[in-house]
Protein backbone atom coordinates (compact mmCIF):
# COMPACT_ATOMS: atom_id res chain seq x y z
CA UNK A 1 0.00 0.00 0.00
CA UNK A 2 1.17 3.71 -0.74
CA UNK A 3 2.27 5.33 1.87
CA UNK A 4 0.58 8.87 0.35
CA UNK A 5 -2.73 9.88 1.54
CA UNK A 6 -5.02 10.11 -1.49
CA UNK A 7 -8.54 10.98 -1.40
CA UNK A 8 -11.55 11.00 -4.32
CA UNK A 9 -10.96 14.08 -6.78
CA UNK A 10 -7.18 14.17 -6.23
CA UNK A 11 -5.28 14.50 -9.14
CA UNK A 12 -2.92 11.07 -9.84
CA UNK A 13 -0.13 9.25 -12.15
CA UNK A 14 -1.22 5.65 -12.74
CA UNK A 15 0.54 3.13 -14.37
CA UNK A 16 -2.34 0.78 -15.86
CA UNK A 17 -0.82 -2.18 -18.05
CA UNK A 18 2.35 -0.79 -20.03
CA UNK A 19 1.00 2.69 -20.03
CA UNK A 20 1.10 5.39 -18.18
CA UNK A 21 -1.58 8.01 -17.28
CA UNK A 22 -2.64 11.36 -15.17
CA UNK A 23 -6.14 11.07 -14.01
CA UNK A 24 -8.94 12.05 -11.32
CA UNK A 25 -9.18 9.46 -8.69
CA UNK A 26 -13.29 9.12 -8.51
CA UNK A 27 -13.32 5.59 -6.22
CA UNK A 28 -11.08 3.83 -3.45
CA UNK A 29 -11.38 -0.10 -3.42
CA UNK A 30 -9.32 -2.25 -1.11
CA UNK A 31 -6.31 -2.69 -3.79
CA UNK A 32 -7.26 -0.38 -6.34
CA UNK A 33 -8.16 2.93 -7.19
CA UNK A 34 -10.67 4.50 -9.58
CA UNK A 35 -9.09 6.49 -11.98
CA UNK A 36 -10.83 8.80 -14.82
CA UNK A 37 -8.05 9.14 -17.10
CA UNK A 38 -7.34 13.14 -18.42
CA UNK A 39 -3.70 12.62 -20.31
CA UNK A 40 -1.41 10.37 -21.55
CA UNK A 41 2.18 10.12 -19.70
CA UNK A 42 3.30 6.92 -22.03
CA UNK A 43 1.12 5.05 -24.34
CA UNK A 44 1.09 1.25 -23.68
CA UNK A 45 3.86 -0.88 -25.38
CA UNK A 46 2.78 -3.04 -28.54
CA UNK A 47 3.42 -6.77 -29.10
CA UNK A 48 3.04 -10.22 -26.43
CA UNK A 49 3.71 -8.77 -22.98
CA UNK A 50 4.82 -12.62 -21.94
CA UNK A 51 7.30 -12.78 -24.72
CA UNK A 52 8.69 -8.90 -25.20
CA UNK A 53 10.26 -8.05 -28.32
CA UNK A 54 9.61 -10.94 -30.24
CA UNK A 55 7.57 -10.93 -33.55
CA UNK A 56 6.92 -14.71 -33.84
CA UNK A 57 3.89 -14.89 -31.34
CA UNK A 58 0.73 -16.28 -31.77
CA UNK A 59 -1.07 -12.47 -31.27
CA UNK A 60 1.25 -9.54 -31.56
CA UNK A 61 -1.20 -6.98 -29.47
CA UNK A 62 -2.01 -3.83 -30.66
CA UNK A 63 -2.48 -1.70 -27.51
CA UNK A 64 -4.72 1.25 -27.53
CA UNK A 65 -4.09 4.24 -25.06
CA UNK A 66 -6.98 4.62 -22.64
CA UNK A 67 -9.52 7.40 -23.70
CA UNK A 68 -10.28 11.07 -22.19
CA UNK A 69 -12.52 10.16 -19.42
CA UNK A 70 -12.31 6.71 -19.37
CA UNK A 71 -11.99 5.18 -16.08
CA UNK A 72 -10.00 2.29 -14.74
CA UNK A 73 -8.58 0.44 -11.52
CA UNK A 74 -5.12 0.60 -10.95
CA UNK A 75 -3.22 -0.65 -8.14
CA UNK A 76 -2.59 1.26 -5.64
CA UNK A 77 0.62 0.36 -5.24
CA UNK A 78 0.89 2.09 -8.87
CA UNK A 79 -0.64 5.35 -8.17
CA UNK A 80 1.01 7.99 -6.79
CA UNK A 81 0.07 12.30 -6.14
CA UNK A 82 0.70 14.31 -9.22
CA UNK A 83 1.77 18.03 -8.73
CA UNK A 84 1.69 19.50 -12.33
CA UNK A 85 -0.37 21.12 -14.64
CA UNK A 86 -2.43 18.49 -16.76
CA UNK A 87 -2.16 18.45 -20.74
CA UNK A 88 -4.46 18.85 -22.85
CA UNK A 89 -5.57 14.78 -23.45
CA UNK A 90 -5.00 14.75 -27.33
CA UNK A 91 -1.42 16.92 -26.98
CA UNK A 92 -0.18 14.26 -24.23
CA UNK A 93 -1.50 11.28 -26.47
CA UNK A 94 0.43 12.64 -29.38
CA UNK A 95 3.63 13.21 -27.33
CA UNK A 96 3.51 9.86 -25.82
CA UNK A 97 2.43 8.22 -29.35
CA UNK A 98 6.02 10.10 -30.87
CA UNK A 99 8.34 9.46 -27.88
CA UNK A 100 7.58 5.72 -28.03
CA UNK A 101 8.01 6.25 -31.98
CA UNK A 102 11.25 7.55 -31.40
CA UNK A 103 12.46 5.42 -28.97
CA UNK A 104 11.58 2.04 -31.32
CA UNK A 105 12.90 3.78 -33.95
CA UNK A 106 16.61 3.57 -32.23
CA UNK A 107 16.24 -0.11 -31.60
CA UNK A 108 16.39 -0.99 -35.10
CA UNK A 109 15.05 -4.36 -34.96
CA UNK A 110 12.10 -6.58 -36.37
CA UNK A 111 9.77 -6.27 -32.97
CA UNK A 112 10.60 -2.34 -33.69
CA UNK A 113 9.24 -2.33 -36.50
CA UNK A 114 6.23 -4.29 -35.84
CA UNK A 115 5.90 -1.85 -33.07
CA UNK A 116 5.54 1.06 -35.34
CA UNK A 117 3.39 -0.32 -37.81
CA UNK A 118 0.68 -1.02 -34.95
CA UNK A 119 1.37 2.90 -33.74
CA UNK A 120 0.97 4.60 -36.90
CA UNK A 121 -2.47 2.54 -37.49
CA UNK A 122 -3.29 3.79 -34.03
CA UNK A 123 -2.13 7.63 -34.76
CA UNK A 124 -4.56 6.96 -37.89
CA UNK A 125 -7.61 6.28 -35.62
CA UNK A 126 -6.75 8.82 -32.49
CA UNK A 127 -6.32 11.82 -34.85
CA UNK A 128 -8.83 11.45 -37.34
Amino acid sequence: MSNEEIKIGEIVTGIYKTGKYIGEVTGIRPQHYLVKVKAVVKHPMQGDLHNPKKVDVPIFHERRALSFNEQTNIPMQMVHLFDGEIPLYEDSLRGALDQMKQVLQSEESDWANKCIANLLALEKDYFK
